[in-house]
């Protein structure tokens, strides 16, 4: 499919080509520029100059999409919960190549930014040495934002954003995934780099029947782990997610078990971390997001 959305790309250029070669003179002969207006629905452009329809045809043409086109070229549906676009099932073609890395897309926001998870693990580290299930007062959270950021390429911290990231904390178990995704919105922090949620992980499964909800996806495990890219290769790894009523339990997702449970931060236990930032709603990118050729950002 993705070949034929490629080849369709070079059609529509070639075809434009033709078109504005064979009409151009005539309709800027019959047609004064105040009369001519470019409506387009995915920049939002909307103005008697064509410039902006060129240049939007000009980075179709390079290979150059941006987060909307990404979007129609995964036939992605809209989230039921709120106004996202999550990659789901066991091997969407969401890799992308950032700083050096392999990542993978979890979701394309509302406002255009992509929201991406490293697809390996950075190292194995206590989720709050000082033993709070507070994001705000995290070691991890002082690690993330400040020697590892600070070790991004230049250029890759330009392309980060300062972004809400949810930090609710959320009941154990629960059978109302609207009811979690509220909790966690309930409570959010500011900055560049953190974790996923609970909810951004089971909302990856294509499986919404068995697989849901927090204490549904425990249940039917051995069913889930089949139907999410995410759960990834390492063994347990931390979430942002805080559990309610316990001041000192964080969520986590344990690969070996394919479950979702929680660990004592009190006891500086360590867990596995794979870092999740915004990249900004104005890149554009190529490739097809196939683990050989990933999307990269031009």
């Amino acid at each position: 499919m993705l070949k034929n959305i490629f080849k369709n790309r070079i059609f529509l250029c070639v075809l434009t080509a033709l078109v504005f070669g064979t009409i151009g003179v005539s309709a800027a002969t019959y047609f004064p520029s105040n009369q001519v207006t470019y409506d387009n629905k995915t920049s939002g452009l909307k103005s008697t100059d064509v410039q902006g329809a060129l240049d939007e045809l000009y980075n179709t043409c390079a290979g150059q999409i941006s987060s909307n086109q990404i979007i129609k070229d995964n036939n992605l549906t809209k989230d039921e919960y709120e106004n996202r676009y999550f990659f789901k099932g066991s091997n969407p073609n969401n890799y992308l190549l950032f700083n050096g890395a392999m990542w993978r897309i979890i979701s394309v926001e509302s406002d255009g930014t992509l929201k991406i998870i490293k697809n390996e693990a950075i190292g194995n580290m206590a989720w709050n040495s000082a033993g709070s299930n507070d994001w705000n007062n995290s070691s991890l959270k002082t690690y993330l934002n400040s020697t590892y950021y600070n070790n991004f390429y230049s250029a890759s911290k330009e392309q980060v954003v300062s972004h809400n990231f949810s930090i609710g904390s959320v009941s154990y178990n629960n059978k109302d995934l609207a009811s979690q995704i509220s909790s966690e919105n309930s409570k959010t922090w500011n900055g560049k780099v953190a974790l996923t949620t609970v909810s951004e992980y089971i909302r990856t499964n294509s499986n919404t029947s068995q697989c849901g909800t927090l204490s549904s996806y425990n249940m039917y495990y051995s069913t889930c782990k089949n139907t999410t890219w995410m759960y990834g290769t390492t063994e347990y790894w931390w979430t942002l997610s805080a559990r309610s009523s316990n001041n000192n339990l964080v969520y986590m997702l344990y690969s070996n078990l394919y479950t979702i449970n929680t660990m004592d931060v009190s006891i500086s236990d360590n867990a596995w971390v794979r870092p999740v930032v915004y990249l900004s709603a104005s890149l554009t990118y190529s490739g097809h997001g196939t683990i050989l050729d990933p999307y990269r950002i031009n």
